[in-house]
């Protein structure tokens, strides 16, 4: 099947690469030159692992292109609509203006029987309001949500946990031309689920909201934790094994960021208000609450530490990118704890092995080193803030002894192990933990 994928930025481009290595020929479009420009060479603009593999794989059978041309849509069976739908910059709603952008442009190249399927995360509400225009045209609109991880996306997309299409009433095709797209997929058994447009669009922003609250749950026990001398890791793991809650995402740290789980559930607060249902999200407003007040809880951590001053003392922050496996900074707690310890007088020097471009060209007020060891070189303080391996797993305390006479490590993520360290001599302080 030929496919249009309008919108190449990070969802678009793996979807767009991960439709052509199934089989279907595709077009990318997007509006930034020098982003198809790169994607054209194979080049990703972005960190996502097994992405440069298919991208390169595509290009060269020529299933795979790239235009800033939206003429080039014309004669898609399937438009997937995958551009950005960022925070307002004087709110917490989303910002359509790409969204109906990339819509009025594909008008003047769609045919009846096309369908063009939204993948971007928008309030509900919002296909409906696009469905009159795109029907005039003889398409039809369906909502098919991503559900893609940072560092994950590429085998999300191949070989998702579950496809969701929503299509408007009297829609008898568009789930079926979807259900073909999606063929190798739905051949092992993926789910596949044909909803109304309204439910199709909430599926995202509920799973998001329902991983936020998660997160923020366990946050909000490390909180209590900390003021009895509870373990926070021990209480995570003893409810995890009730299989009505899982362990999953009941990571206490400095929470969560990236592109994602903030704006969402801001920006599903805001459209609950429009609709007059606030009172029925507003615990989304504390579950942002509790995400940010972790940030200050390791900023504290540091700052007790190193006996109640960071002013002048080296601290090595291990991490910029808001998770592993991405160079997304994001509303990154790593990078907002960097910037607030600069702002203390700590002179921070931050390591990442995929995020420090990213990071100086937003924070270029900060000292980077691509070195994990020269980083931690000579420090008075080390904060692990992005779990990456090499500093979760790979670094040991007698290591990080031959590097640096400090002797003081904030543990943002709990991932270290603290009787190692605290055997090795080092003052260990957790999230949540004694």
């Amino acid at each position: 099947m030929r496919l249009s994928v309008i919108g190449c930025g990070y969802l678009g481009a793996v979807h767009a690469a991960a439709m052509a290595s199934i089989g279907h020929e595709v077009v990318g479009i997007d509006v930034d030159a020098r982003k198809i420009s790169a994607l054209s060479r194979g080049d990703a603009p972005f960190y996502e692992p097994g992405l440069p593999e298919i991208l390169t794989a595509g290009l060269a059978t020529g299933r795979l292109s790239f235009t800033t041309d939206m003429s080039q849509a014309s004669g898609a069976k399937v438009h997937f609509i995958g551009v950005g739908t960022p925070q307002q910059k004087d709110g917490y709603a989303a910002d359509l203006t790409y969204v109906n952008a990339a819509v009025d442009g594909l008008l003047p190249y769609l045919s009846p029987g096309d369908v063009v399927a939204g993948k971007s995360t928008v309030p509900v509400g919002t296909a409906a309001e696009l469905s009159p225009r795109v029907a005039a045209t003889g398409a039809a609109l369906a909502w098919n949500p991503e559900f893609l991880r940072e560092g994950f996306a590429v085998k999300d997309t191949i070989d998702p946990d579950r496809l969701v299409v929503g299509v408007a009433p009297g829609d008898d095709t568009s789930a079926d031309v979807l259900r073909e797209v999606y063929a190798p997929a739905v051949a092992k058994g993926t789910p596949f689920l044909v909803t109304d447009l309204a439910t199709a669009e909430l599926v995202k922003v509920a799973a998001n909201a329902f991983l936020a609250t998660k997160i923020s749950f366990i946050n909000a026990m490390a909180e209590i934790a900390e003021v009895t001398g509870a373990d926070v890791t021990q209480l995570a793991d003893a409810i995890g094994h009730d299989v009505r809650i899982g362990r999953r995402f009941l990571g206490a740290g400095i929470g969560f960021g990236g592109g994602c789980l903030p704006k969402d559930i801001r920006a599903f607060s805001a459209r609950a208000e429009e609709l007059g249902r606030g009172e029925s999200v507003a615990f989304l407003r504390e579950v942002d609450e509790i995400n940010l007040r972790r940030r200050d809880r390791a900023i504290q951590l540091v700052v007790d530490g190193l006996d109640g001053s960071v002013f002048e003392k080296k601290i090595a922050v291990l991490g910029a990118a808001f998770k592993p496996y991405s160079d997304d900074i994001r509303d990154s707690p790593a990078l907002d704890v960097a910037v607030r310890l600069h702002g203390l007088g700590a002179n921070v020097v931050v390591t990442d092995p995929e995020a420090i471009d990213n990071a100086r060209r937003v924070h270029p007020q900060l000292t980077y080193n691509p070195s994990r060891d020269d980083t931690i070189r000579g420090a008075d303080a080390i904060i692990l803030v992005t779990e990456w391996d090499e500093y979760r797993r790979d670094l040991t305390p007698d290591h990080a002894s031959t590097l640096t006479d400090g002797r003081v490590i904030i543990d943002g993520r709990n991932g270290l192990d603290a009787t190692a360290w605290r055997n090795a001599g080092w003052d260990y302080y957790g999230m949540g933990r004694p």
